[in-house]
């Protein structure tokens, strides 16, 4: 029977658990403000734009479109966006946030940041692991990393 690996040296393993219990520790917030972690994604995407496509949102979002299109659907009906022909091009459509969905996000988004704010000072993080998690996923997704040229080859 193989050995496990130690936690601390499989890196999937790690981030895995850790955004789970992150995103779990999310979930519980926003439930007290009546939105889901999957909302509150796309609140998040949208908050800092002037109307985004429902592909960039799906990126933001780590949601298959048609799973974003129902939630979505959904959000229009409880009035915390909207959707807007992009006036660049008609046929595109852009979604917005309705003044309901401000509220909530600005409301969301406090509580999110503080408690991140919490997690990395407990950490005794001072931005640094957020830049690295950024840089990290960015690399991982590179063909040529050595991970990637591996991959490439076969």
């Amino acid at each position: 029977m193989p050995s496990q690996p130690h936690p601390g040296r499989d890196l999937a393993l790690v981030l895995s658990r850790a955004e789970r219990r992150v995103v779990a520790r999310q979930a519980r917030l926003l439930a007290d403000e009546g939105c889901s972690v999957e909302q509150w994604r796309v609140l998040s995407a949208v908050a800092g734009s002037g109307g985004l496509p429902m592909s960039e949102i799906a990126d933001h979002a780590l949601m298959p479109a048609p799973s974003l299109t129902k939630l979505v659907d959904r959000m229009v009906a409880d009035n915390l966006v909207h959707r807007r022909a992009d006036p660049g091009d008609r046929r595109r459509v852009l979604l917005h946030l309705a003044p309901r969905g401000r509220a909530l996000y600005e409301r969301a988004a406090a509580r999110v940041a503080a408690d991140h704010a919490g997690l990395l000072e407990a950490l005794g993080d001072t931005g640094g692991l957020a830049a690295a998690l950024a840089a990290l996923a960015d690399l991982a997704g590179r063909p040529d990393t050595p991970a990637g040229r591996a991959r490439a080859a076969r």
